[in-house]
């Protein structure tokens, strides 16, 4: 089936929010202190209007299969940016989608003049960690910035 990654349109709202809560469900992470039950999950287009900030979906023959973006996440030091709302549904797992989104997010990053790229994680999501180590993101020993998600355990960086 054709990929397409384009830019988030207001239209994804609804489909993106629901893709993201499945996928919560999914690994069992859905929580408090997570996506799952931050109300700006069923806003991300309106978030990433933002112009320090970009977002990117991916369609698998039409149909919504996945998102990631950055964003300046407050706290976070000079020059970095957070990757964040980064999902795929399970049907688009291991076609490569998900790295083709994170490559189109890190190109953004750089494009809008960042130096470096955090990410918060789970073990439960260790498919996207080891993703995450291959593409040159490095453990960190604690959090970076004000995410609000305070369940993650995972923080990673990666100089751009």
């Amino acid at each position: 089936m054709p990929l397409t990654i384009r830019p988030i349109q207001p239209t994804d709202n609804a489909p993106l929010a629901t893709l993201i809560r499945q996928v919560f469900r999914e690994f069992k992470i859905d929580k408090p202190g997570t996506v799952y039950t931050d109300p700006i999950t069923d806003a991300l287009y309106e978030l990433f209007q933002n112009p320090a900030s970009a977002y990117f979906v991916a369609e698998e023959g039409g149909v919504l299969v996945g998102g990631c973006g950055l964003y300046p996440t407050d706290g976070l030091p000079e020059g970095c940016a957070e990757l964040v709302k980064f999902y795929l549904a399970a049907e688009a797992r291991g076609k490569g989608i998900g790295n083709a989104l994170m490559q189109q997010s890190i190109k953004a990053a750089k494009e809008l003049g960042y130096t470096q790229l955090y990410l918060e994680s789970f073990p439960e999501l260790a498919k996207a960690v080891s993703m995450y180590e291959k593409a040159g993101f490095m453990p960190l020993p604690h959090a970076l910035g004000n995410s609000g998600h305070y369940a993650c355990t995972i923080w990673m960086l990666k100089e751009l």
